[in-house]
């Protein structure tokens, strides 16, 4: 029988925290615009974020088990930031977002965090087994 997971390795609920968290920065972010670009902004961003936190999730899982040494630590994160950072900026330039930088500097922001703590979760229990 298989075991179920803590909620903190979910992905579905790290997915679902992450577009409702940014999807409404990015509506706020772009609030001085007239509608529908608020709207889109946001549901661009929060599409984004859940997508890339699945993607991210599991890399810095497959990265942080993978890479020896300090590279496990401090790879992950990077990659996740500058994949983040490309992926925003292109997508967002593409949907017409109009305030590319404000939308995406929390999300980036928040990414840098995100996973810059789970990267240090997974690795001290690593340390720990």
């Amino acid at each position: 029988m298989k075991q179920a997971q803590p909620a903190t390795r979910s992905g579905a609920l790290h997915m679902g925290v992450a577009f409702v968290a940014m999807g409404g920065w990015a509506t706020f972010a772009n609030r001085a615009h007239p509608m529908p670009d608020p709207l889109i902004a946001g549901v661009v961003q929060g599409t984004l974020s859940a997508l890339i936190t699945l993607f991210l999730k599991r890399m810095i899982e497959t990265l942080s088990a993978r890479l020896p040494g300090s590279a496990g630590w401090w790879l992950p994160p990077l990659v996740a930031v500058v994949s983040s950072l490309t992926l925003l900026t292109g997508i967002h330039w593409l949907a017409g977002t109009p305030e590319i930088v404000r939308t995406i500097v929390v999300p980036l922001s928040v990414t840098a965090i995100y996973a810059t703590a789970y990267t240090i979760a997974l690795r001290q229990g690593k340390a720990a087994r």
